[in-house]
């Protein structure tokens, strides 16, 4: 099995998300954690799932020009972003996704990347494996709240799951046709 996760990171809170939900699904199958602007465009065919990672900036995946306008420390991510990644995304089969962002810890804080990350692949004619996630920082540039790494493998342990239960269930299908 195989999954990729790519991700988009202003502070390097996304990253660690990343690589924290990767590590969770090394022992189930083969992951590459992918920085956006080095992302593929076209999908290799032997992918079981995609995994997408951004920060929620500005209520939404980051746009062009606000990238710049809250990283005084500069920015993990620097070239191409989520946003303009989805824009030429290909790939061929049925592919499965799952999205995740990281957001600030503000009760009612409206807004979020996965939404407009979900609704973008879903579209592109991916097939949702299981809900988005949310990873908090504290504050706009803070780091991670305490416990959201180990909560990243956790899922991370879930997807892996996941996509076994559905390869298995898929495999079950095709012998009994």
């Amino acid at each position: 099995m195989h999954a990729v996760v790519v991700y988009e990171s202003m502070f390097g809170d996304t990253q660690q998300v990343a690589e924290a939900v990767a590590a969770g699904m090394t022992d189930e199958m083969t992951v590459e954690v992918v920085e956006v602007s080095d992302a593929p465009h076209q999908l290799a065919s032997d992918i079981d799932l995609l995994v997408i990672g951004a920060p929620s900036h500005a209520f939404s995946v980051s746009r062009e020009h606000t990238r710049g306008e809250h990283a005084p420390r500069g920015q993990v991510s620097s070239g191409c972003a989520v946003r303009e990644w989805l824009e030429t995304l290909q790939h061929e089969g049925d592919v499965p996704f799952v999205a995740f962002d990281t957001k600030a810890a503000q009760p009612g804080l409206p807004g979020s990347a996965t939404h407009a990350a979900d609704r973008r692949l879903q579209l592109l004619g991916f097939q949702r494996l299981a809900p988005a996630e949310t990873f908090f920082v504290s504050g706009v540039a803070g780091s991670l709240v305490t416990g959201e790494v180990a909560r990243a493998t956790r899922w991370g342990k879930v997807l892996a799951r996941k996509v076994t239960q559905r390869l298995a269930s898929a495999s079950a299908g095709h012998e009994e046709a």
